[in-house]
C-alpha cells in the first residue's frame, strides 16, 4: 500500500531524515515512534504528500507520487490519504455532518450522496444524535470522532494520524485507539500513527522506531 525508498529531508543545514525506507501493507496498523526531534511528523508529512522528499521516492497505492505536480498531487492526496491530527481543526461554523462532507464536496461528489455516506460514518462511530451539533456543542473524544470521519469520506488507501489521542484523556484516547482497530478489522482501512502513546505503539501490528533521523 505504501512504499518509501531512501527518503532524505533536509531544513537549511539541518538534516532531518538520513534515508528512510519503509514498506506498510494493506490494513496494517504502524506506529512511527521516536524521542521528539527524531523526524516522525516530518516524516508523516512526506507520506501524506503535504512536504516533499529531498531524494527519495513515495509509492502510494501503486502510483508514484514524489514527481507529482501540485494539482495532480493534491487531488490524489484528497482521493487516497486521509488525516486525522492532535488537534482536530474541525472549521467551528459547521456543523459535525458539513465538516465531514467537505473532503467529499472536493473530490466533486454531490451534496445527496455526500451527506448519505456522512451520515453513515457519523452513525457507524456513534455520533448519530450529534451530526447537527457545531465543534464547540461536542467533547473533544467527540470531536476527534469527526475528524476520524472525516478522514474516511472519501474511502482513502490510507489515514495518517499525528498525534491523535496526544489532546485526549486516557480513557478517551483508549477509546479512539479502539476504533482504528475496529475501522481496520471491518473496513481493512490502513492508518500509520505517529504517537507517544505507549499503550498504542503496543497494539499495533509494527512499530517503526527513528532516532536522530533513522531507522532503528
Amino acid at each position: 500500500m505504501v512504499s518509501a525508498r531512501n527518503i532524505h529531508k533536509s531544513y537549511g543545514s539541518l538534516e532531518v531524515l538520513k534515508g528512510i525506507d519503509i514498506e506498510i501493507k494493506q490494513g496494517e496498523i504502524v506506529s512511527i515512534v521516536g524521542a521528539s526531534g527524531a523526524g516522525k511528523s516530518t516524516l508523516l508529512h512526506i507520506l501524506g504528500t503535504l512536504d516533499r522528499p529531498d531524494t527519495g521516492e513515495v509509492i502510494i497505492n501503486g502510483v508514484s507520487i514524489t514527481g507529482l505536480r501540485s494539482r495532480k498531487l493534491a487531488a490524489f492526496r484528497n482521493k487516497n490519504i486521509g488525516f486525522v491530527f492532535q488537534f482536530h481543526h474541525l472549521l467551528p461554523e459547521f456543523t459535525a455532518l458539513e465538516n465531514v462532507c467537505i473532503p467529499a464536496f472536493i473530490a466533486g461528489t454531490s451534496q445527496k450522496q455526500a451527506e448519505a455516506n456522512a451520515n453513515q460514518l457519523l452513525e457507524f462511530l456513534g455520533l448519530e444524535q450529534r451530526v447537527h451539533h457545531k465543534p464547540a456543542e461536542l467533547s473533544g473524544g467527540e470531536q476527534q470522532r469527526v475528524a476520524v470521519a472525516r478522514a474516511l469520506i472519501n474511502k482513502p488507501a490510507i489515514i495518517l494520524a499525528d498525534e491523535p489521542s496526544g489532546n485526549l484523556d486516557s480513557t478517551t484516547a483508549r477509546e479512539l485507539h479502539h476504533l482504528f482497530f475496529t475501522l481496520r478489522d471491518q473496513m481493512k482501512q490502513t492508518f500509520i500513527i505517529v504517537t507517544h502513546n505507549e499503550e498504542l505503539a503496543k497494539l499495533s501490528d509494527r512499530t517503526f522506531v527513528l532516532k536522530d533521523g533513522k531507522h532503528i
